[in-house]
């Protein structure tokens, strides 16, 4: 183990977050990958809890840094039977984009409900061309074919790849440059949507993807289109909860006042405007813990 974090700790607090919230939950579902992932927990490694706004909360996730204490997190994922092995492309996936941009950061995606769900190579101080990714061999070619899109929206630079290697698909995020960056038009907003062939927008919902500070997207190895996209403001303490896009029933509005958190000062918040071609959603989340290059620039922004 590293930097003292335990699993009993973690799970503590998971339980906690799932229970303001009222979501079903079950140590059978937890326990185990914690368990599993405990040699990568740090003091210093970012932790976030998370959700999907609406009237019932069906699942809670949370997201962990998990190395430099596990190098390989697919493999220590394989090996205690979280999915089973495969040849299809998205096994390799990660592996190929560390080799072409070193990183020490990575964090695994699970849920309260559905377990583990996906692994993420985190390389926010060395972002990479999205045209250079879309050379890595198991890069599903939807992004190469979908570079004409980014580059029209200022799309570039890619801080952060995801792997789902259940549901076989694949996440970009772009860290939207300088000038950009929290000032989107929502006419751009409404341009990109359309382009995807995303459900029609509330013009609350647009206006708040405006303050985005990273965009992004969903893709898989079968098809060409854009499965899903987001836009993320960056996080802050506090957040107001008259400024989101949605009404927040009161154990949502207390998850984002109340959960518990490891650093001093009030709780540091996320959001993130999403829409699928069916319908838009609002993900909230609370930071547990967060790593102090991460907290350095989201003070630099208050």
């Amino acid at each position: 183990m590293s930097g003292g974090v335990s699993a009993e700790e973690l799970y503590s607090a998971i339980e906690e977050s799932a229970r303001l919230v009222d979501a079903p939950f079950s140590r059978d579902k937890v326990w185990p990958i914690l368990a599993a992932f405990e040699g990568g927990f740090s003091e210093n490694g970012g932790v976030i809890f998370s959700l999907q706004a609406g009237e019932e909360v069906a699942e809670v996730e949370y997201s962990i840094q998990v190395s430099p204490g596990i190098e390989d997190p697919y493999t220590h994922a394989l090996a205690n039977g979280f999915f089973k092995e495969t040849d299809h492309p998205v096994r390799a996936l990660l592996a190929e984009v560390v080799e072409l941009v070193p990183t020490s950061e990575h964090y695994i995606d699970c849920g309260i409900v559905g377990g583990f769900k996906k692994i993420y190579a985190n390389f926010p101080h060395a972002p990479q061309k999205v045209s250079k990714l879309a050379e890595v061999p198991s890069m599903p070619r939807a992004v190469s074919e979908n570079l004409e899109f980014f580059a029209r929206y200022g799309l570039e630079d890619v801080a952060l790849v995801g792997a789902d290697c259940k549901n076989r698909t694949m996440n970009l995020y772009f860290q939207l440059p300088a000038g950009i960056a929290g000032n989107l038009e929502p006419k751009t907003v409404q341009e990109m949507l359309r382009e995807t062939g995303m459900s029609e927008p509330s013009e609350e919902m647009l206006a708040y993807a405006g303050k985005a500070f990273r965009v992004y997207v969903t893709l898989n190895w079968d098809r060409s289109e854009i499965l899903r996209i987001s836009f993320a403001p960056q996080p802050r303490r506090s957040v107001d909860l008259a400024e989101l896009p949605a009404r927040l029933v009161p154990r949502i509005a207390e998850f984002m006042q109340a959960t518990p958190h490891k650093y001093a000062g009030a709780l540091i918040n996320a959001t993130a405007a999403k829409w699928s071609p069916e319908k838009e959603f609002l993900d909230l989340a609370s930071y547990y813990q967060v790593s102090p290059i991460h907290l350095k620039a989201i003070e630099a922004q208050e």
